[in-house]
């Protein structure tokens, strides 16, 4: 034993001036992790590799220890001989190992583990100091491609002591167009933008920014003269003025009340709108527009719709009644403006029946602890908790046991009604809370102490209901997600693109793209008690919002920072009504989908009803499937599909959607005819009815002449074609 205490102290492993040996949970388990020994294709796959199995990412340090210092009969360690244990000749390739070489003989992270062993491998306690924070240097900089940099980490823990964790922190780029950067935290630029560096030590995270301007030649008054309306320009300004990014010029006053009507109340401005808004000179126009819009009853139809996607509202899992009553009841808190926060507290602590207290069908919906406190994370702070069901999460804070700290504040919801079958009856449920029971942890048979996330827990003996308190921590304006995570949904449905993207994501991770815009968002709508067509309204008359999607030269390589106004394809719903309010033709919906395949009648729709007054997404509709409308399986944006298919293509080209409607008999295009209006009439309306704008010469002229040699019989066809033609066009399906 003297001799391996001589050969560590020659080694610096032990210092006889410290009583202090290395810890387990602080200093073993992060070389393991950083080694990759704990990762799902390695020994902390499900089965384990080689008879030898670890925690995932070392979620549950008390179960690797035992694993390493027990199991096999404490093979793997030799305390008398550290040198010949199987946990450093396997990884330092002494020893034959599937895994490959993972240190050298010489390096730190051996002698640590050396000096763990000869120290008699203490084990980790419940009394480990922990860590409080993690701090990475640079934590901003601006660099030019090519660029290299060094970045450092210092772990601080509960002691006040201080620790540099560089070697064992886990590099990761959110954006390696921007920057790469190597295991050891060697950063290098490769391109113009705003990227991230992301390190990961022991489930904590921490972020750095890199700044590297675009290779522009700006005049300086390009962002000292542009256009300013409020903090909202102010802030994207002076990030494209960092970047380097000259602001396109404002949109035209047609392609602007376009943008509005659609982003706003989910339908095309009228022509006669149109032009009003055109000819409209007079000060301040924009402003009484914003007002105008958030006053229309469209605006209810279409939040209504889009909270329903948030909160599920499916006849997959609801029967029609309950589902009508979940519907009126968002209904209504659209139509009165309710606070978000109050619209989140109706939620989370609704309870009675699902037929009279609309809001109870959430938890109708969800029928186990883990789904309500997934969801209720999604819905609300845009968290994505569940990966930390198994395990702690890989890429953010989250650990195994908060997850079953917070589901089991739902623990104690019950419910009672619907016997056997959830499609049978009215879909009636009445929804309780009982004053005693609990979840348990899997890993430790326990149930784990309730707690909101990143909150102190509960009394566990408590009688009350514990969604009270979670529904306060939820909307108190501390909380750093409830906030942030509504106003990134608004901002993205009026300018395409989140400043955190997906808005579903809004981890540590995954850092926003102007930081500072989405921090003066979320105050703002704090300061205004979350008056939702407050923070609408200072979007809608931004400078931002009013850009063109016209790229310049120098912006076009852009997409994140709000340089000009990005295009994206119109939602399934609204394509299908602007087509129907075109045509004058609409969709009927007469049959819900079943989960079976099955299919059964419902007389809740008439002829007049829209796609955005549908209030069960599953309604039978082969339009809305598919372009992509949003299933509503889970609450998850990513639920609902942009993409372009064959299928669309054929659809609108030669399917049924827009040809049997213009050629339906009462269809737009027979009263066109009969009013009988001069060719250049017919094309003006037709113009300012699909794109908002009059049409150029070098686009009327071929029309024109179609319809003047035109016989009487073929007029009509004419027209069909003009029709079709602007409903098939990219400026027609795209918001722009």
């Amino acid at each position: 034993m003297l001799r391996i205490l001589l050969i560590l102290l020659s080694l610096g492993v032990l210092n006889l001036h410290s009583a202090e040996s290395p810890s387990f949970r602080h200093d073993v388990l992060p070389i393991i992790s950083k080694a990759g020994c704990n990762t799902g294709g390695c020994h902390g796959a499900l089965a384990g590799k080689g008879g030898f199995r670890l925690s995932l990412f070392g979620y549950n340090p008390d179960a690797d220890y035992l694993a390493l210092t027990r199991e096999a009969r404490g093979r793997r360690v030799e305390m008398s001989d550290p040198g010949s244990s199987l946990f450093l000749t396997k990884p330092s390739g002494a020893l034959a190992h599937k895994g490959g070489k993972r240190f050298d003989v010489d390096s730190e992270d051996y002698r640590i583990l050396a000096s763990w062993i000869a120290a008699g491998c203490p084990a980790p306690t419940a009394e480990d100091i922990k860590i409080t924070g993690l701090e990475i240097s640079p934590a901003e900089n601006s660099l030019r491609p090519g660029q290299t940099m060094q970045l450092s980490v210092k772990a601080r823990y509960s002691d006040g002591r201080e620790r540099d964790i560089t070697r064992w922190a886990k590099f990761t780029s959110t954006d390696e167009t921007v920057a790469s950067v190597d295991a050891a935290g060697n950063l290098t630029v490769l391109g113009s933008g705003q990227g991230a560096i992301t390190a990961w030590f022991s489930s904590q995270i921490v972020i750095a920014r890199v700044v590297v301007p675009y290779p522009n030649k700006l005049a300086p008054d390009v962002f000292t003269n542009a256009p300013k309306s409020g903090f909202i320009d102010d802030l994207v300004l002076e990030q494209l003025q960092k970047l380097n990014l000259p602001p396109s010029p404002s949109a035209s006053d047609g392609a602007f009340i376009r943008r509005a009507y659609l982003d706003t109340i989910g339908r095309l401005p009228t022509p006669e709108e149109t032009r009003r808004f055109i000819s409209e000179t007079s000060p301040g126009k924009f402003e009484r527009l914003a007002d105008l819009l958030l006053a229309r009853p469209e605006f209810i139809d279409y939040w209504t719709y889009k909270w329903s996607d948030v909160l599920l509202l499916s006849g997959a899992k609801l029967r029609p009644a309950a589902i009508n009553a979940y519907y009126q009841w968002i209904r209504n808190q659209v139509a009165a403006n309710t606070p978000w926060d109050e619209l989140a507290r109706g939620v989370v602590t609704s309870r009675g029946s699902t037929l009279e207290q609309g809001a109870a069908n959430f938890f109708a919906v969800h029928q186990d602890p883990e789904t309500m406190a997934e969801n209720v994370s999604q819905a609300f702070l845009s968290l994505s908790i569940n990966c930390a069901k198994c395990h702690n999460h890989p890429l953010e804070k989250w650990t195994n046991d908060q997850y079953y700290a917070f589901a089991n504040l739902f623990a104690r919801v019950r419910s009672k009604g619907w016997g056997g079958d959830p499609r049978s009856g009215d879909g009636l449920r009445t929804l309780y809370v009982e004053t005693r029971g609990d979840l348990l942890q899997p890993r430790t048979g326990k149930a784990q102490p309730p707690a909101p996330l990143d909150a102190p827990p509960l009394a566990a003996d408590s009688t009350e209901d514990r969604r009270e308190a979670l529904a306060q921590w939820l909307t108190a304006p501390e909380n750093p997600y409830f906030a942030r995570s509504i106003a990134n949904r608004i901002w993205a449905n009026f300018l395409g693109t989140g400043i955190v993207e997906s808005v579903d994501d809004l981890r540590v991770s995954n850092p926003a793209s102007n930081e500072k815009l989405l921090t003066a968002l979320a105050d703002h709508l704090r300061k205004n008690h979350y008056d939702l067509k407050s923070l609408m309204r200072q979007i809608l008359t931004s400078q931002t919002y009013r850009r063109s999607s016209q790229a310049l030269a120098e912006n076009a390589a852009e997409h994140r920072y709000y340089s000009h106004f990005y295009p994206r394809r119109l939602m399934a719903e609204v394509m299908s009504d602007a087509i129907g309010d075109i045509t004058s033709v609409r969709d009927a919906y007469t049959e819900i989908a079943l989960n079976d395949g099955s299919s059964e009648k419902t007389t809740a729709y008439n002829s007049e009803t829209r796609a955005l007054q549908l209030q069960d997404s599953a309604v039978r509709s082969y339009f809305l499937k598919t372009f992509g409308r949003n299933a509503r399986d889970i609450t998850c944006e990513c639920e609902r599909s942009n993409q372009p298919s064959l299928v669309q293509v054929l659809n609108l080209s030669n399917g049924t959607t827009i040809n049997d409607k213009l050629s339906a008999p009462t269809s737009r295009i027979t009263h066109v005819l009969a009013v009988n209006n001069p060719s250049e009439q017919i094309l003006a309306d037709a113009w300012l009815l699909c794109l908002s704008r009059s049409p150029t010469k070098e686009e009327s002229e071929p029309f024109l002449k179609l319809l003047a040699e035109a016989k009487p019989e073929d007029k009509r066809l004419v027209v069909e074609d003009l029709y079709w033609s602007l409903l098939t066009s990219r400026e027609f399906l795209f918001q722009h």
